[in-house]
């Protein structure tokens, strides 16, 4: 997808995937067609819906993104529900989002259902939400939203410049349009000057809609029993790192900055369960890497391991949260006109009294 690998083996794989690009396109205008012409009909509910997505296959940061949304909304004395479509998620086990949300968001409920609307009338209903969060949901149009979060990673903003299978676009750069916010994350990973590019081309494509940009930073090491280090434990250890997301690099980048020594990287895919014979092979892989002092992977994956250690090392996750560099005034603006269509006997009444 990349282009990094060169040869006729790669250049073929590469026209391949290309020629699975053309029945996804189809599918997708197809789908937006009606959609933009109300021959489908996005349904609403009885309380404002923020989306978060993306349009790219991959981490973007929504779920750091998703927590700051809840957040504010809690200071405000709504009740929220988050809603997802529990991808990889069962009836007994959540999926690794869900985990690492309830973690950082304790008594904030989570609806997980591929039925968004049903969980949304749901949470409503049964749990007299006063806003819903949706996560993931800019492709899902079939529940309508007030506000949509589209998030666009600078370290990979496009997916590189095609769509499924060839690139990791789910839908044409286009669609962005269809926005009400976008908010360009892990800023603090590019170069400004990269950046300005970035949004000119935002600016091309998406004229209409404001941005906002968001950094990353890490707070501290957190382990599976909820201990916590400091970053400045990081500084001049030497550590391995291994990850299970979207975008390793930027995990990588990230940890790099912490000014520790990072010894070896191994990426896994995104989602990845990290079931016995994985744990084993970090074991193995820890074995033959001499005079580590921590063990680092990202909080999504900590809560799948749940462990802390791996062998004879410690095991520590690395927690960031979202910092709005630039447009934060602006997001603000749009959260607060939400929070005044919430019907004035429910703002009146705090989550005790209800």
């Amino acid at each position: 997808m990349s282009r990094r690998r060169r040869g006729w083996l790669a250049t073929l794989q590469r026209s391949l995937l290309q020629v699975g690009t053309v029945p996804y396109a189809t599918v997708v205008a197809g789908r937006n067609w009606l959609f933009d012409r109300h021959l489908k009909r996005s349904h609403a509910v009885s309380v404002p819906v923020i989306s978060v997505g993306n349009i790219t296959v991959g981490g973007t940061g929504k779920t750091p993104m998703v927590s700051w949304l809840a957040q504010w909304l809690g200071e405000q004395d709504l009740r929220v529900t988050l809603i997802s479509r529990g991808y990889g998620s069962d009836a007994e086990t959540p999926n690794d989002e869900a985990l690492e949300l309830e973690q950082r968001l304790p008594g904030v409920p989570h609806l997980l259902n591929p039925n968004r609307i049903k969980a949304a009338r749901q949470a409503v209903k049964e749990l007299e939400s006063q806003v819903i969060v949706l996560d993931d949901a800019f492709q899902h149009r079939r529940i309508a939203r007030d506000l949509d979060l589209v998030l666009v990673d600078a370290t990979n903003p496009f997916g590189y410049g095609h769509l499924l299978p060839r690139g990791t676009l789910r839908e044409p750069i286009a669609a962005l349009r269809r926005a009400d916010m976008i908010a360009v994350t892990r800023v603090d990973l590019v170069e400004e000057k990269d950046l300005k590019q970035l949004e000119s081309q935002l600016a091309i494509y998406a004229p209409q809609v404001p941005r906002f940009r968001v950094s990353y930073q890490p707070q501290h090491l957190l382990n599976a029993s909820q201990q916590q280090l400091e970053l400045s434990d990081l500084s001049g250890r030497s550590v391995a790192a291994f990850c299970g997301v979207g975008n390793p690099q930027a995990f990588r980048k990230t940890l790099e900055g912490c000014e520790c020594e990072l010894v070896d990287f191994r990426a896994f895919p995104d989602h990845h369960p990290f079931g016995p014979e994985d744990i084993d092979s970090l074991k193995r892989w820890l074995q033959h890497l001499h005079g580590i002092d921590f063990v680092i992977c990202t909080h999504k994956d900590l809560v799948k391991i749940s462990l802390d250690q791996l062998g004879e090392t410690p095991l520590w996750a690395l927690a960031v949260q979202p910092q709005i560099t630039h447009g934060q005034p602006a997001l603000e603006e749009r959260l607060k006109r939400l929070v005044a269509e919430v019907p004035v006997e429910q703002q009146t009444q705090s989550p005790a009294e209800l």
